[in-house]
């Protein structure tokens, strides 16, 4: 394609606005400035959608003067840009918000919770379940290489764990590697444990 055609001369496309420079429009509120206002420029704090109109001029002298802190003290400014972080909408802590606490939601029936997952209904399915859940052979022996019983929690086997570490361990122990047999077991103990959710 050649771009020196006859043809390229004769196409005209008409631009989607208007771009010639426009006479008409607002005056530079600039005290004493006739020139056309061309840019905005912000009017301040509890101002934040209000602009000034300024020719190009005065727009740059009014920018290099421009702070929106004035008037304000340092730990003013610093709570303003915290609350800048959040949009200056109120925060709070987890679990400390305004909405309805866990246990009001069983008041409005089986519509509010219907799977029972914020009442106290789910706690006491999931203790009757431990209770009834059948404790294998392996789990047993397991429990047994911890010395503890058929009914141990979660946390007692965790505990118990963390101690016969401490007693086996050979750092603990100055370097003795005698119980590190020991070690391993209690070790894959507690991780067989940890896998059938005993711990």
């Amino acid at each position: 394609m050649k771009f020196d055609s006859p043809i390229f001369d004769r196409i005209r496309v008409k631009p989607s606005q208007d771009r010639r420079l426009k006479t008409d429009g607002p005056v530079c509120q600039w005290a004493g400035c006739q020139d056309r206002a061309t840019h905005r420029a912000p009017k301040g704090r509890q101002h934040e959608r209000e602009y000034w109109r300024f020719c190009l001029d005065h727009v740059r002298e009014y920018n290099q003067s421009y702070n929106y802190f004035a008037g304000m003290n340092d730990a003013a400014v610093m709570a303003y840009q915290k609350d800048a972080l959040t949009g200056h909408r109120p925060t709070w802590k987890m679990g400390t918000g305004k909405g309805m606490p866990r246990s009001d939601f069983r008041a409005f029936g089986t519509s509010a919770d219907p799977f029972g997952l914020f009442g106290a209904g789910m706690r006491a399915e999931q203790k009757a379940r431990a209770e009834t859940r059948p404790i294998r052979n392996a789990e047993r022996k397991a429990l047994d290489v911890l010395g503890l019983e058929a009914g141990a929690t979660a946390h007692q086997v965790k505990m118990r764990f963390k101690q016969l570490v401490k007693r086996h361990h050979p750092d603990a122990n100055g370097g003795d590697r005698s119980s590190e047999d020991r070690l391993v077991e209690i070790i894959q103990a507690y991780n067989y444990l940890k896998s059938v959710g005993a711990a």
